[in-house]
């Protein structure tokens, strides 16, 4: 039997300045040798919502390929992975010293990253999120039921899936207070998505001075409920703008808090370009590093 080869691997809290909170992400910067059964395998033995694997990249705008696994399936693109393997990377000089721009190459294309002088001189990293597509509508009273509200906790707004690379069932909600108590029923989930095959989530919030107050339950993904979903954040500014849902005062930037909940405190920065988000919207977050570690893989 051939030995184990050692793989070493960071984990990281994104979307916090605090330690044990945000969402974490192991990254393994270095996955040259590995395939697709360990880095699946790898992914379930870590149990976070996420783990990502760097490989060098096949396209020259790009400075690494970034592959994403979930613990059940590998993703095309997630918010999180995104800024925490930026972080990584840029802390070990995988990118060029003092980029402000960059590119990562990960399975639904180049996605462009910018990184802004932050709080206490720390990184505030974005990502551009991409093309996002509104698609069916839901009736109310079973979303209501799916998450075990009654239906005058809902807004007056039809629940929408809306995709960016990863289809989410968005439900907008009266106040806080329900928001913490919704509660994902599986059985009524599969009731909703019908024939629909894809992985789903669904993902509740209501409106706030600031921004939104959300949570995220995806079991499809095999994660309960997720701290912090950077690719529903875009689609959330949008379906926000779309029904006028977002704060009047400051149009072009709002924060979604999310996992509080669940005692992992998420703050996500919105960036909306142009009117309505007309010339894209970028999700943005601080990353605190947490763990450095090696793993023997056999």
């Amino acid at each position: 039997m051939p030995s184990p080869r050692s793989y070493h691997y960071q984990v990281v809290d994104v979307f916090t300045e605090h330690p044990l909170e945000g969402n974490p992400l192991a990254v393994f910067p270095d996955a040259t040798g590995l395939d697709n059964d360990k880095m699946q395998k790898i992914a379930k033995e870590m149990n976070l919502s996420e783990t990502t694997f760097v490989f060098p990249a096949t396209r020259p705008d790009c400075v690494a390929d970034v592959r994403i696994f979930a613990p059940a399936n590998e993703m095309r693109f997630a918010g999180h992975p995104t800024i925490g393997t930026s972080f990584v990377l840029m802390a070990k000089g995988r990118v060029p010293k003092n980029s402000e721009r960059f590119v990562l190459e990960e399975k639904i294309g180049p996605v462009p990253i910018r990184v802004e002088n932050g709080s206490n001189g720390r990184p505030l990293i974005w990502f551009v999120t991409p093309p996002i597509q509104f698609e069916k509508t839901y009736d109310p009273a079973l979303c209501a039921k799916v998450i075990g509200l009654a239906s005058n906790d809902l807004l007056d707004v039809p629940p929408q899936m809306v995709n960016a690379g990863n289809p989410a069932i968005f439900v907008p909600i009266r106040n806080k207070e329900a928001v913490d108590r919704a509660s994902l029923d599986p059985e009524s989930m599969r009731i909703l998505k019908g024939p629909d095959a894809r992985r789903l989530a669904m993902f509740v919030f209501t409106p706030t001075p600031e921004g939104a107050y959300s949570r995220m339950f995806a079991p499809d993904l095999g994660v309960t409920e997720d701290p912090a979903s950077g690719s529903l954040t875009g689609p959330l500014a949008a379906l926000m703008m779309q029904h006028g849902l977002a704060p009047k005062a400051d149009g072009t930037r709002l924060i979604s808090e999310q996992g509080t909940k669940m005692g992992r405190r998420s703050i996500l920065h919105i960036q909306v370009r142009g009117e309505g988000g007309a010339d894209g919207i970028d999700v943005g977050g601080y990353v605190t590093p947490l763990v450095d570690g090696t793993m023997a893989v056999p």
